[in-house]
């Protein structure tokens, strides 16, 4: 409490450092999370260079904005295009990866998901998702196999988000079927394309919030096509071919094509 009191009466800005448990979650009473105006998470893997500074609360702004930043020889430097960053090193021709873009807060960020789905060698197959929802990565599975016609049910099936980033936004889904649809079709996702859509139980495709903000975003970044719910009223995008389709199956269709 003194510490609010200076704060405020003195203008100066207090940080404290708390502990994270194995949820994720701050340790203690709530009491510390309530008091403040602002709870940052400083998020990292211990294999990567690149941290992640995420906003939970802000009194005064936006919540949900990210910061990236990479640690260096001298500390830690801003990631001024996290997009550019997280899909640096992106396979070309390989089966199992596509590229979607979120909003973080007000930001559009570029995130690549792969996939890898084969034959289980036991009875139960396996489902792992990392930086995805587990139970809707589930979901995403049973509507490919029933509105997509892929019998993924007696498949081991892996989701994996590059970078660190968690993925919890429904525009993502489109990304990741087409992913996990490649990944069992063995055909690779045309490098140069972004799927943006919310995917529902008939296997429709439904409109994303934002989603002009996010194809700028996408032609900003170089890509020339990108998969999208059907809608009457996207403007044109020069240099950018915009496919819009109704469905999973028009989407796969559309994106993997049989060679030759």
């Amino acid at each position: 409490m003194s510490l609010m009191q200076m704060a405020k009466g003195q203008g100066v800005t207090v940080f404290v450092i708390g502990h994270v448990n194995k949820e994720g979650a701050i340790a203690g009473p709530k009491v510390l999370e309530h008091m403040v105006d602002c709870v940052l998470y400083f998020e990292g893997d211990q294999h990567t260079t690149y941290r992640i500074l995420r906003a939970a609360k802000n009194r005064f702004g936006a919540t949900n904005e990210i910061g990236v930043f990479e640690m260096r020889d001298v500390g830690l430097a801003e990631v001024e295009n996290p997009s550019e960053m997280l899909l640096s090193g992106r396979p070309e021709d390989a089966p199992g990866t596509c590229v979607t873009c979120v909003m973080e807060g007000v930001r559009p960020v570029l995130a690549e998901i792969q996939a890898l789905v084969g034959t289980a060698s036991a009875g139960n197959p396996r489902r792992t998702s990392n930086g995805f929802d587990y139970n809707r990565a589930s979901m995403l599975l049973a509507v490919l196999e029933k509105r997509g016609g892929l019998k993924v049910s007696a498949c081991d099936a892996y989701l994996n988000i590059i970078g660190g980033l968690w993925l919890d936004e429904p525009a993502a889904d489109l990304a990741a079927v087409v992913a996990l649809a490649s990944s069992y079709l063995d055909r690779s996702v045309p490098h140069d394309l972004v799927a943006i859509g919310e995917v529902g139980l008939t296997g429709e495709l439904r409109m994303v919030s934002q989603l002009e903000q996010r194809i700028s975003e996408v032609r900003r970044l170089g890509f020339k096509r990108c998969l999208v719910p059907v809608h009457r009223t996207l403007p044109e995008f020069p240099g950018l071919q915009l496919i819009p389709v109704r469905n999973i199956g028009e989407a796969i269709r559309a994106v993997l094509r049989p060679s030759g």
